[in-house]
């Protein structure tokens, strides 16, 4: 037997063999959705009432999925999470970012807001790849060697795409009751616990947990925060009418994005929404990921062969999961199996560059598809033995 014709047995395939890290799985249901929506919003104004009311619907479905307190408001814009670092770095950094980078994404946003031109270079406290960190004053201080880390924004990722690390979403001890907490929420908002109150930002696109396609961007905003962008935009600073976030917040009280959206992305999303919301809401998605996780995770424990790449558990995300192999088993040809047969995208990160697989298990996927996938993968690496 060779890689290339090795069989996995019909009854031990998932049904649905899509696992990765995003975009992620979307659900037949909500393809079912899309095809009934598509007479009534697509190919229609975006300013008229049919895709006003999909905004609308998605903006109460989020209200009520993070229990938003008053004053909070969920903000639509177009571009993605990419986009809205260079939103951030317009409109939310009034002089100087501190970030905490533990992976490819936080690392991004750190950047974007170093490089800006308009603003003061970055505080960046690094972590190693499998690890987490916060943004504190004191854990910067220590970091940098500088006692001045006072900052505006206070930065860092829910959950690290990248390596398959999560962090708890708390106000970090000792900063300015002024400054901002921002959380790049993409791989984290509806499938792992946060309490929005310790966040003025927490922004994500909507193309992991939330089930549907990228090049949108929510953030969900509190009071601070949006006092923070009209005083910004009061004080004269130029920003690219396309990343100002005083229009991005204009536009969405009334149900709209500055620009035109793509209509199929906000019914994707809508249907997410009501299908976590009717289901138990973010108690009942943070459970169902801690279940899909723990069985990866409980598989490399007990493996001979694998095991955790995080190393601390309480580091380990329920809703990306990386696991190493040892030498003596080649992740890449495994992922290359699966995908010969139907079971696609569990390849490591690129630039993590590590003799691993990474495996979603946001909530779209079905715990029973989990075993199966853990039962494909020993049956494989049996086969390549």
């Amino acid at each position: 037997m060779t890689a290339t014709n090795i069989e996995i047995p019909d009854e031990l395939l998932p049904a649905d063999g899509r696992f990765g890290a995003g975009p992620a799985r979307i659900r037949k249901a909500q393809i079912e959705a899309l095809n009934s929506a598509a007479a009534d919003v697509l190919g229609t104004s975006h300013r008229q009432a049919p895709v006003k009311n999909l905004v609308g619907r998605i903006r109460t479905g989020l209200a009520e999925l993070f229990n938003l307190p008053s004053g909070y408001e969920v903000v639509l814009g177009n571009g993605g999470s990419t986009a809205f670092w260079d939103v951030a770095a317009f409109g939310l950094v009034r002089e100087r970012a501190a970030h905490a980078t533990f992976g490819e994404f936080g690392q991004k946003f750190a950047k974007a807001t170093d490089e800006a031109p308009h603003l003061q270079d970055s505080l960046i406290l690094k972590a190693e790849p499998g690890t987490s960190a916060v943004p504190s004053p004191a854990a910067l201080a220590e970091a940098t060697g500088n006692s001045d880390v006072t900052a505006d924004v206070y930065a860092w990722p829910h959950n690290e795409t990248s390596t398959g690390v999560a962090t708890t979403i708390t106000r970090p001890e000792g900063i300015d009751e002024d400054s901002l907490v921002v959380i790049d929420a993409t791989s984290g908002a509806g499938g792992l616990p946060v309490d929005i109150t310790a966040t003025d930002v927490y922004y994500f696109a909507p193309q992991k947990n939330m089930g549907s396609d990228g090049g949108l961007w929510v953030a969900i905003m509190s009071p601070k925060a949006i006092a923070r962008a009209q005083e910004i935009k009061d004080s004269g600073r130029w920003i690219p009418a396309s990343l100002d976030l005083v229009t991005a917040i204009e536009n969405s009280r009334k149900d709209q994005t500055y620009n035109t959206p793509a209509v199929t992305t906000l019914v994707l999303l809508a249907e997410q929404i009501d299908w976590i919301n009717g289901n138990g809401g973010l108690e009942w998605a943070t459970a169902r990921t801690r279940e899909t996780s723990g069985f990866v995770y409980d598989w490399a424990d007990a493996a001979e062969v694998a095991h955790p790449f995080v190393e601390n558990p309480e580091d380990r995300s329920s809703v990306v999961t990386t696991i190493d192999f040892d030498d003596s088993v080649d992740a890449a040809l495994v992922a290359s199996v699966l995908r010969n047969n139907g079971i696609v995208d569990v390849e490591p990160y690129r630039k993590l560059g590590r003799n691993q697989l990474r495996i979603a298990t946001f909530v779209s996927v079905d715990p029973e598809d989990v075993k199966a996938l853990l039962a494909s993968i020993d049956f494989v690496i049996d086969a390549l033995a």
